[in-house]
């Protein structure tokens, strides 16, 4: 009767050809963007705001960390007055810093033992009276470069 048929016509199927490749892409930007931690830390820190802010060298920083400590939840613990001091992945206490320091110092590179340089993160709340100490501590070690962590103004 009719000239016309009607055919049935079915939805191709999805070409997932690319999709392995679009995978890989994805995972190889994301390694080359994605900033690893050196060090992890277990003290609050809240760093200050600073105006004149610079990038620090990666080779021959010892990392410290003054501020309130955490518990393995990242809760902080003890009361608001109770700093540590937190040398690379350990605590430390005050008259023990400028050993450890000698320590790290002498497990670097001649390279990195030259340009040596102690990045102090510390806690704003933190009195100067232990930041003080802990200069005088480097300063016993030999370590004189020595590099404050802030964040930049908003």
């Amino acid at each position: 009767m009719s000239r016309f048929r009607r055919q049935k016509h079915e939805v191709p199927g999805l070409n997932l050809a690319a999709l392995p490749d679009l995978i890989f892409t994805v995972l190889f930007f994301f390694m080359i963007v994605t900033h690893m931690r050196v060090v992890t830390p277990l003290v609050h820190v809240e760093t200050p705001q600073g105006t004149e802010l610079e990038k620090a060298r990666k080779q021959g920083v010892i990392y410290l960390f003054i501020g309130q400590p955490m518990d393995a939840k990242g809760q902080v613990e003890g009361t608001s007055d109770s700093r540590r001091i937190q040398l690379n992945d350990r605590f430390v206490e005050l008259e023990q810093l400028a050993q450890e320091i000698a320590v790290e110092k002498a497990q670097m590179s001649e390279d990195a033992r030259e340009h040596l340089t102690v990045s102090i993160r510390a806690d704003r709340n933190t009195e100067m009276g232990l930041i003080n100490d802990v200069k005088q501590q480097l300063r016993k070690a030999g370590a004189l470069n020595i590099n404050y962590s802030a964040s930049s103004k908003r």
